[in-house]
């Protein structure tokens, strides 16, 4: 299996090349910024980008989907309570004082439960609202199981509640009642930062003792 976490954008979005092995089709997971940088890496593999999947609408996850899809014409998924942040990009743009990516294309809502599938990969969605109210982590099933929280779940932090659509009552419920469920040697892979365990956050993160 091909697995390539890399930092993308000025604020180092946690972007993820998945794919079941080269020469394959391919999901990237929150792809924010950097569309030439992604697409190096999957030609790198020799990989087609089939399904694009973002684990919230937050302009540093969902930046490059337009370029991405002009170049590979690949479908992108969102979960529905996210719209209106990405029917909304120039405002979230104007927070950071940059130029607005063009509003790419989303083809599927992402279901709870429900998971999405390309090339022999398949991601469990789990519905995590708290950071917004779409924020969705996608749990990668194997020998070494892994979580992309997005901005729900951090090492040693959790993600902020002070945007619009933020709850700190629902990010802590979705990570105590949805998250810490999983094996403590599961892997997490945040949406910024290094990686971590459901077993080191649930031991050591300041927020969920």
């Amino acid at each position: 299996m091909i697995l390539e976490t890399f930092a993308v954008g000025m604020l180092q979005c946690n972007c993820t090349i998945l794919a079941s092995g080269p020469s394959g089709d391919a999901i990237v997971v929150d792809p924010g910024d950097d569309p030439d940088q992604i697409m190096k890496r999957l030609s790198r593999h020799d990989l087609r980008l089939r399904q694009i999947v973002s684990t919230h609408a937050h302009i540093d996850h969902v930046g490059a989907i337009h370029a991405l899809q002009e170049r590979t014409g690949a479908n992108a998924s969102l979960h529905a309570h996210d719209m209106f942040l990405f029917d909304c990009l120039k405002e979230q743009a104007s927070w950071l004082g940059i130029v607005p990516p063009e509003q790419g294309r989303i083809d599927h809502f992402l279901e709870d439960g429900t998971p999405v599938e390309s090339g022999g990969i398949a991601l469990d969605v789990v519905h995590t609202p708290g950071h917004t109210p779409g924020s969705v982590t996608f749990h990668l099933g194997a020998d070494d199981p892994i979580l992309f929280t997005g901005d729900t779940l951090f090492l040693g932090s959790i993600g902020r509640t002070d945007l619009p659509g933020g709850s700190m009552p629902d990010i802590l419920d979705s990570i105590r009642r949805r998250l810490l469920k999983f094996r403590s040697d599961t892997r997490v892979i945040p949406g910024h930062g290094p990686e971590t365990s459901i077993g080191r956050e649930q031991a050591e993160n300041p927020f969920l003792r």
